[in-house]
């Protein structure tokens, strides 16, 4: 399947903002995690209103879009995501910008950036990359092709999903296929160098890491990223674990905040009011 994203026509379905913000607050743009939806953005919005516009990216296959196709391949949904973007956040006067991706958001993330840095129109001027090591980093899971328990069990583990869905079979039903599709996408996510021996983006990168993800333990994860950037890169971690944003949405935000602001992104008056 080939999908393209027609600027303008589709923005609506691809983009959710759940909080108004200040007319000149700074656009965040939120990448769920695999099986995640735009709500999974909805306790940092909140956080973060009004001086950050936080715009949630819906992925096909979920929520209000459980009737399309989920996309399979990471960088189509790239391509896809990098034309939306685009047209939506130029249509906001090309303000500086910035990502928030967690665990396959991250990657995401990361794949719409050099799309954008590399069009030549202004990649996003702060990264965020939440609980996911560098995408050059090999992976050799293959959980996308454990029969359906196993892989419920996988996802059980995390504890990033709502044990009550769990005990739902109607909704277990409804959320295999999505699920399923997105594991696929990132678990054959193969990364591609740009061939330039150089760092594909300009802008800064931040990671954010649960001190109990083993995702993120390693002490060479920053560095893995550091490779990806010309520009400076930095580390907070937080208690927890995969999914430690969960549990700590306002201290999170706080960090988002002081980082925009120490970049000159955000005023410091409005970071504080954050």
């Amino acid at each position: 399947m080939t999908m393209t994203a027609h600027a303008g026509a589709t923005d609506e379905l691809w983009i959710r903002s759940f909080h108004s913000a200040a007319p000149d607050a700074m656009p965040l743009v939120f990448f769920p995690h695999a099986g995640g939806g735009a709500s999974a953005a909805l306790q940092l919005s909140r956080e973060l209103t009004p001086a950050v516009q936080v715009l949630a990216l819906q992925y096909p296959g979920r929520q209000d879009r459980r009737n399309e196709e989920p996309v399979g391949a990471i960088h189509e949904l790239a391509d896809s995501l990098a034309e939306v973007l685009d047209a939506a956040l130029d249509r906001s006067g090309r303000r500086p910008y910035a990502f928030f991706g967690h665990s396959m958001g991250a990657i995401l993330a990361f794949e719409v950036a050099r799309r954008l840095e590399g069009s030549g129109r202004g990649g996003p001027r702060q990264l965020f990359v939440s609980a996911r090591r560098a995408p050059s980093v090999p992976r050799g899971e293959r959980h996308h092709l454990l029969d359906d328990q196993s892989l419920l069990s996988v996802i059980r583990s995390l504890s990033g999903t709502d044990q009550r869905v769990f005990e739902d079979p109607e909704l277990v039903a409804l959320a295999l296929p999505t699920l399923r599709a997105d594991y696929r996408a990132i678990e054959t996510y193969a990364y591609r160098p740009n061939g330039r021996g150089t760092g594909e983006l300009t802008s800064p990168v931040t990671l954010f890491t649960g001190t109990d993800d083993p995702e993120t333990r390693s002490p060479a994860t920053l560095a893995e990223w550091a490779r990806h950037t010309t520009g400076p890169t930095a580390h907070h971690s937080f208690p927890g674990g995969h999914f430690y944003l969960d549990g700590q949405p306002a201290a999170v935000a706080r960090a988002i905040t002081a980082t925009l602001a120490a970049g000159a992104l955000l005023d410091p008056a409005a970071a504080g009011a954050a």
